[in-house]
């Protein structure tokens, strides 16, 4: 692990990399080798996700690393011309080798997802791929990478153009579906706990919030207007006006009276979510125009190579460490797209309840004393006609079927009753994610040249190309679209949302 935070200056940094390869071996040795292929159950399903989130990680850092200078020269020697091709400055070594290390971690996660389909609690045998078993998956990453190198260059320029092309947008659509999910739920969560509690924390919790994230996306619109826009400016401008005007459409929108009669708990504290994250992407976006943005337009764009380089290292590791993240819970909030369905079960007296499928229908294990069987052997004892000894039998019986039927899990272990979240769209998340990243690491297949120092090292930037600007300002407008059609939708079609806003 010390070698991490090493690893975005490979290309600049020789003797770095000698510690590195160093660690590298160590890691290697017989000692780690028998370590990592113990097969471990982590019990929990936080802990599982982190472990996915740190290969996500890795990898795509590693992907990072192959469009350094380093790294392609590297890769022009160890492939002996099986995967020469003719590019200027052999960049298409590195922007391939991104994609075959993304493509890796998709056949990955592909595997895993195949072979977790229709597991619903840990009590499945096959549940143990998912939690456990991280040796094995860990050397299947590493050959799927080297494998991926054998692959002719054709399929990956197909993959890059067309597959991970789709793939990266479905991945910033569900993203996108998802962060209005969220702030639907955030809202609705607040006023919920705010009605049931005698006291006013939840109300202050929900103004403070929503009132912080007004200010803010204000605040950074007004820097905008003021450092980044111009009569030469034409692009800026209009992104901003756009924007500025959305703002002030859903936040109007929201507090309509048809809004919200169709749907009483829409707000401002939405709308807030909304805009801030809609300012976050728009000043992305114009921030990171690229060098024809570097004037009086972008007056961050300039500067020297080693002014850049804390802020370029920093600000892509933010960006792999958020991508993990939201992967993450992209991965888990599979219900928030298909719907949040309600069911109907009985409950004692014959009454019946419409639960939500996020509850949880079972919070604990049948006790003993509930078992029909158990409670016919008491009445036996009692009456005299069986021993005593044949409740410790039967106690001893159960307790091993227990035993069996569980697989043996740690009492630790979360997802006995059912898993937390589905396996398989949890991998299909990440495959779509892996694709993302592909895509964001080679500006969406248009590599842009970044500055170079004395010795011809470049930096490399996340982000920083017009394909990239303008993926971001797009994302923002559907995000301010989807959020819009949340709200008109129930006023438009009343009977399809009765019961399900209530």
């Amino acid at each position: 692990m010390a070698c991490l935070p090493a690893i975005p200056f490979l290309g600049f940094a020789s003797p770095i990399i000698s510690s590195c390869v160093g660690a590298l071996a160590f890691c290697c040795t017989s000692t780690a080798l028998s370590a990592m292929f113990k097969s471990c159950n982590c019990n929990s399903s936080v802990a599982t996700r982190i472990g996915y989130s740190i290969i996500f990680t890795i990898n795509s850092l590693l992907a990072w690393l192959m469009r350094t200078r380093w790294a392609i020269h590297a890769l022009e020697k160890l492939t002996y011309d099986y995967l020469k091709m003719d590019c200027p400055s052999g960049k298409c070594y590195g922007v391939l080798a991104v994609h075959r290390f993304c493509f890796a971690l998709s056949l990955f996660h592909a595997i895993l997802g195949l072979l977790l389909v229709g597991v619903k609690d840990t009590r499945t045998n096959r549940a143990s791929i998912q939690n456990g078993w991280w040796g094995p998956k860990f050397m299947l990453w590493i050959s799927l990478i080297v494998v991926s190198f054998a692959i002719p260059n054709d399929f990956f320029i197909f993959w890059s153009n067309y597959l991970a092309l789709i793939g990266a947008s479905i991945f910033i659509l569900v993203g996108l579906v998802l962060l209005v999910d969220f702030a639907h739920t955030w809202s609705e969560t607040c006023l919920d706990r705010w009605e049931d509690s005698e006291s006013n924390t939840w109300k202050y919790i929900l103004l403070g919030s929503t009132l912080g994230m007004y200010i803010t996306s204000i605040t950074f619109t007004i820097l905008l207007l003021v450092f980044f826009t111009g009569s030469s400016c034409t692009l800026n401008n209009t992104f901003l006006s756009i924007h500025s005007v959305l703002i002030v459409a859903i936040t109007i929108l929201c507090i309509h009276p048809a809004v919200q009669d169709a749907n009483p708990k829409s707000g401002l504290a939405q709308a807030s979510m909304v805009a801030a994250y809609c300012t976050y992407l728009t000043a992305s976006a114009i921030v990171n125009r690229g060098e024809e943005g570097a004037s009086e337009c972008n007056p961050l764009g300039g500067g020297s190579f080693a002014s850049h380089t804390s802020t370029v290292v920093l600000g892509a590791l933010f960006t792999l460490l958020a991508v993990a993240y939201s992967t993450t819970r992209a991965a888990t909030q599979s219900k928030a797209l298909v719907g949040k369905n309600k069911k109907r079960v009985e409950i004692t007296g014959g009454e019946y309840e419409a639960l939500n499928d996020n509850a949880d229908v079972v919070s604990s294990q049948p006790k003993q004393s509930d078992n029909i069987r158990t409670q016919a052997l008491m009445a036996a004892v009692e009456a005299g006609s069986l021993p005593a000894s044949a409740l410790d039998d039967a106690e001893a019986a159960e307790e091993e079927d227990e035993d069996h039927d569980a697989g043996e899990l740690n009492e630790n272990d979360d997802e006995k009753s059912g898993t937390k979240y589905n396996y398989s769209w949890f991998h299909v998340v990440f495959i779509l994610a892996a694709m993302y990243v592909s895509m964001l690491l080679t500006d969406w297949n248009k590599i842009q040249s970044g500055s170079e120092n004395e010795n011809g090292d470049e930096l490399i930037r996340i982000g920083r190309s017009p394909a990239a600007m303008w993926v971001r300002m797009i994302s923002a407008w559907l995000c301010f679209f989807i959020y819009i059609w949340t709200l008109l939708a129930p006023v438009f079609f009343p009977d399809r949302f009765e019961g399900l806003l209530v």
